[in-house]
């Protein structure tokens, strides 16, 4: 990682889709940060089982007001040390580890969702910067074209053979193309920060995307199986952790039932020429009183309907999102099929259209004008099959969101 952050530091790399990934996964703030949450909680798990600290006192016992009159050598009192500790249930001490410890996976689901975002985000610009550089490529291409026209109409004005006219028509779309340029290579700056900006990168740093990328699509057949739809989401494995989480807080409840000790030892140095004295006690409670019981049992309890109300979000999550991934799957097929269409027949047909109109001219044998609304119509086809394409693979994009691929 480190040797392929320095490589692209040092020079503009090309850099492919799933690098990108992996120095989000690796570098992003926002996943930096559920990580350090998942270390936070499990190191908070670590200590659930510790005791409270001992308690020790001391001061004096049975020890009269100054100016009172002593009977006996007793009523001089005593000096008294005590110590005192606390012993929880150990059920209870294992319980709360537990549900602590559980508190770490539904941090890891979050992050797995976070990652997510970030992923179509990086995929989405790096699609459109695959896009933009497509489309670049045929602009360039009716630059040269326009530029062409452009000469050869002000070769021939001269002779009477064009007019006026058609050379500021063409010097007006020669500027449009050069327009369309300059505002796709705005829309590739724009994709290089922000892919910059995910990876936690130097703003300065030079990349360059693998201009070869092919993308392929096949409608994954998970969506009609629920139980591995369910293990592919990390929202709905979520939303599982987060049920567990709240079982296991519905049994530290439960066990709130349970008593918990405490043993004190005092001990009495008399003043006096007395005996020296202890006192040792051992106690435990009595949750099941009713007036502490209710606590716990209105906590266990409500749990219970957030767990149910959870189970109905997750079923609802599952509806939508296989009637969502159904619809996409056939909107994408019918965009495929468009795209073949304007790659097989539409701008093959227009190009020779224009390469026919365009030979004429040459010739001499047709006029400027017509040769450009040939090649308006043929560039107005290619642009439509960019923006066709580059919806195309939004949705793709999107499709493998909810999918999380």
């Amino acid at each position: 990682m480190i040797c392929l952050l320095l490589s692209i530091e040092a020079q503009s790399q090309v850099i492919t889709l799933d690098s990108v990934l992996t120095i989000i996964d690796k570098q992003n703030p926002m996943l930096q940060e559920y990580d350090n949450k998942v270390k936070a909680l499990n190191t908070y798990a670590e200590g659930a089982k510790s005791w409270m600290a001992p308690m020790v006192g001391a001061g004096t016992f049975m020890t009269p007001y100054p100016n009172q009159m002593l009977m006996d050598e007793r009523d001089k009192g005593a000096w008294m040390f005590s110590v005192e500790q606390d012993i929880p249930n150990p059920s209870k001490l294992n319980a709360n580890k537990n549900y602590l410890a559980s508190k770490a996976s539904v941090e890891i689901q979050n992050r797995s969702t976070q990652f997510n975002q970030l992923r179509s985000e990086a995929k989405a610009m790096y699609y459109q910067w695959l896009v933009a550089e497509q489309k670049l490529i045929i602009l360039r291409e009716n630059e040269q074209i326009m530029e062409l026209m452009l000469k050869l109409a002000r070769i021939r004005y001269p002779y009477n053979q064009g007019s006026l006219g058609n050379i500021y028509k063409a010097e007006g779309r020669l500027s449009e193309v050069q327009n369309m340029i300059l505002m796709t290579d705005g829309d590739i700056e724009e994709s290089s920060f922000r892919l910059k900006s995910l990876m936690n990168v130097p703003v300065q740093t030079k990349i360059m995307i693998d201009t070869t990328t092919q993308i392929k699509f096949e409608p994954n057949q998970i969506i009609y199986d629920t139980a591995a739809l369910t293990a592919q989401r990390s929202d709905i494995k979520q939303i599982d952790k987060t049920i567990e989480v709240m079982r296991l807080n519905q049994q530290l409840q439960r066990y709130q039932a349970r008593p918990d000790f405490k043993i004190r030892f005092d001990h009495m140095q008399p003043i006096g020429k007395m005996p020296t004295q202890f006192t040792a006690m051992a106690m435990v409670s009595i949750p099941i009183a009713p007036w502490s019981s209710k606590m716990y049992k209105t906590e266990v309890k409500g749990m219970q309907y957030d767990i149910e109300a959870m189970k109905k979000g997750r079923q609802a999550i599952l509806i939508e999102t296989r009637g969502m991934l159904a619809g996409m799957a056939s909107q994408l097929a019918r965009m495929k099929q468009q795209l073949e269409n304007y790659d097989t027949k539409i701008i093959p047909a227009l190009k020779k259209n224009y390469q026919t109109l365009m030979l004429a001219y040459e010739e001499n044998r047709e006029q400027l004008p017509i040769v450009i609304d040939s090649w308006e119509a043929l560039n107005m086809a290619q642009m439509e099959y960019i923006e066709k394409n580059q919806d195309y693979l939004n949705m793709i994009v999107s499709y493998e969101k909810e999918l999380e691929r």
